[in-house]
């Protein structure tokens, strides 16, 4: 069997369209081509940034870093606290997987618990520092 048989040749079928995939021509034939292999983002899923952003609403200041935050935390790949140690060294490790970040140096704190298992964060608590003050970190 030669490759040059025109007996095994098949057109390049019509373009199709669907969300998840995608045909390409290459010489003549056909084939499969996953578009989620190069939209898929091994990070961690972080909910809700709603939560975030209703605090930068209201503290202007604290926008930037929390966005920083939560590009670096959405790409990171934690799979133990000590993944998380390494990237945010000031960040404290408590009970429950909670991790408490400091934002913009001191002046604010983020309370998320991480499972590490289904690659999530949940934010808990986002506040000034004497209102972290006034919190429980493991039980929020």
């Amino acid at each position: 069997m030669h490759f040059s048989d025109t007996s095994l040749y098949k057109p390049t079928p019509p373009a199709r369209t669907h969300k998840n995939s995608a045909f390409q021509t290459r010489k003549g034939g056909f084939y499969f081509v996953n578009l989620l292999e190069n939209q898929y983002n091994p990070g961690m899923r972080i909910i809700a940034r709603s939560t975030l952003r209703q605090f930068w609403e209201i503290h202007a200041d604290a926008e930037q870093p929390m966005k920083a935050w939560y590009d670096e935390a959405s790409r990171a790949e934690w799979n133990s606290p000590t993944d998380i140690k390494s990237t945010y060294r000031n960040a404290s490790i408590i009970a429950n997987n909670r991790v408490v970040f400091n934002i913009k140096g001191n002046d604010y704190r983020l309370i998320v618990h991480v499972r590490y298992d289904i690659r999530i964060i949940f934010i808990r608590f986002v506040g000034t520092h004497s209102e972290y003050d006034n919190v429980d970190a493991t039980t929020i």
